[in-house]
């Protein structure tokens, strides 16, 4: 259930260059470090992602987005081409997919509904390109609240599989089951 009116509009917008000390700010966030890692010891979200150029280089072909709140920064997310993209973090994966990473920054606007708005605009987008036929998530495997909040937006658990150092739960949502909701 939404904590905020819900005439409030959650809008997402490109992220820029601008937007980094917000993100190197939110990556020190405990609920931001809990979800990117299982390694107590972290201090840091994502092994301390240089954002100023993460954001300028686009290296790994991710479209970021920063959610806004009556024009409040409250949290942020990226798209990309799990086929496509450079770097190869998904592997061996099928063409006309998406990847999603969506977090809150700070800790205020968890559990207020803008995850589920973010989410909810971004599948739309993802799908309104005809040749998607599904979105692929990786939460951790520790973060059962996450595989709660995405399975609740139709996305099916896969199986478990190692990104890394990271011991993820691989969901999808394909376009028949978000169209099936509707």
């Amino acid at each position: 259930m939404s904590l905020y009116p819900p005439h409030t509009t959650v809008r997402l917008r490109p992220a820029t260059p601008d937007d980094a000390r917000l993100l190197a700010a939110w990556d020190r966030e405990p609920h931001v470090i809990a979800c990117s890692s299982d390694d107590p010891d972290a201090e840091v979200a994502f092994d301390g992602v240089e954002w100023a150029d993460e954001l300028s280089n686009s290296a790994y072909e991710l479209d970021y987005r920063i959610a806004e709140v009556d024009g409040r920064p409250v949290g942020v997310l990226a798209i990309c081409d799990p086929h496509t993209e450079p770097s190869h973090y998904w592997g061996e994966i099928e063409p006309n997919l998406r990847a999603i990473d969506i977090w809150i920054g700070p800790a205020e606007w968890l559990n207020r509904g803008v995850g589920t708005r973010m989410m909810t605009e971004t599948i739309e987008a993802c799908f309104a390109d005809p040749t998607i036929t599904g979105i692929v998530i990786d939460p951790l495997n520790s973060n059962t609240a996450a595989h709660r909040f995405y399975q609740r937006l139709g996305f099916v658990a896969e199986g478990r599989r190692m990104f890394d150092r990271d011991d993820c739960l691989v969901h999808r949502l394909t376009r028949a089951v978000w169209e099936s909701r509707a």
